[in-house]
């Protein structure tokens, strides 16, 4: 086994999107007589943390202390992410609780016979009708502005539902000049959040942010070539792509200008990717926060993914899980 940072040493913020991932689990029964639809026999349900609040969840599992910030509706999934959040003991004084308005919710039927593994048959996505209000989200950057004394590391999680905007990305960028580790871990836009110290597009991100065709970016060397024009326009200190099965390419400050790359980790046998984005960025974060070099933090955030693709569900990986998943992780190489 491997040494890894000392992560309970770090306080960690987290912002962005809130969502609940809920799951229904059911067993194929027949086809039904009405429409040429198999018909599932309900078995039971929870809810797991997504979105930012997945992310909270991926950074107490490597034991630091964690807040999370963003908002949630007043009613039944929102509740049910509070309880979830404060059971893994993550300081929820930053969640605003807002009447009248949905959390966004991802409904996942899933499906298999007794004793074979849960498949996915279908999502259903329960979203609010408009993003949650200016003043809400005003509220929540004043309670990040005022604990940015005490944060060694934010994570700003986007996941397109209007908590992560431009005047966000004015906070990041203030608590990157004075020192924060700021990751981005982006969806809809990057404006606003030129000058913090990472993002993690994955590679569909990334050509959407360049105006590439994502088939383009197969090749290493186009992902190269769009990574420096995103660092043209958007400066950072680093650029973490996650490019799936085919691993991740890092680029930015003191690395090679055809970057460097990993392999991906695992067995290959990949059994649910939800929510391995939320695990890349979080344990890229927390390793450059911890003082690691770039590369060993991509080293280190590749071995978690791998992990986290093994389990069903949105998972997470342990301090004690990734010491142990390092020793067949792939090291880093330059761009040949």
């Amino acid at each position: 086994m491997q040494n890894i940072p000392d992560f309970s040493a770090l306080k960690v913020s987290v912002v962005g999107d809130i969502i609940a991932d809920h799951y229904l689990v059911t067993q194929p029964r027949s086809l039904s007589r009405e429409a040429p639809v198999m018909v599932l026999r309900y078995t039971s349900e929870h809810t797991h943390a997504g979105g930012a609040a997945n992310v909270a969840r991926n950074v107490r599992a490597l034991g630091a202390a964690t807040r999370c910030h963003g908002a949630i509706g007043r009613d039944a999934r929102g509740r049910d992410l509070l309880e979830i959040l404060e059971g893994f003991r993550v300081d929820c004084f930053g969640i605003e609780s807002v009447p009248a308005w949905t959390t966004p919710t991802k409904m996942r039927i899933v499906a298999a016979e007794s004793r074979r593994s849960l498949q996915q048959v279908l999502r259903v996505d329960r979203e609010p009708a408009e993003a949650v209000d200016a003043a809400v989200r005003e509220r929540v950057r004043e309670r990040l502005i005022s604990l940015a004394p005490s944060t060694d590391v934010l994570i700003v999680s986007d996941y397109d539902y209007g908590m992560v905007d431009e005047a966000l990305g004015v906070v990041a960028r203030e608590l990157a000049r004075r020192g924060t580790t700021v990751v981005l871990d982006p969806r809809s836009s990057i404006r606003g959040f030129e000058g913090v110290t990472a993002m993690t597009p994955n590679i569909g991100e990334l050509a959407k942010f360049t105006g590439r065709d994502i088939e383009e970016l197969d090749d290493v060397r186009a992902v190269g070539a769009a990574a420096h024009e995103l660092l043209t326009h958007c400066p950072l200190r680093w650029l973490l792509v996650t490019r799936g099965n085919k691993g991740m390419a890092l680029f930015g400050e003191g690395l090679p200008e055809r970057g460097v790359i990993v392999e991906a980790s695992g067995s290959g046998n990949v059994t649910d990717v939800t929510g391995a984005g939320d695990t890349a960025a979080v344990v890229f974060a927390m390793a450059l926060g911890a003082g690691c070099d770039a590369p060993r933090a991509m080293q280190l955030a590749n071995a978690a993914s791998g992990v986290v693709v093994m389990e069903h569900g949105t998972a997470v990986c342990t301090s004690e899980q990734l010491r142990a998943a390092l020793p067949v992780s792939p090291a880093p190489v330059r761009v040949a």
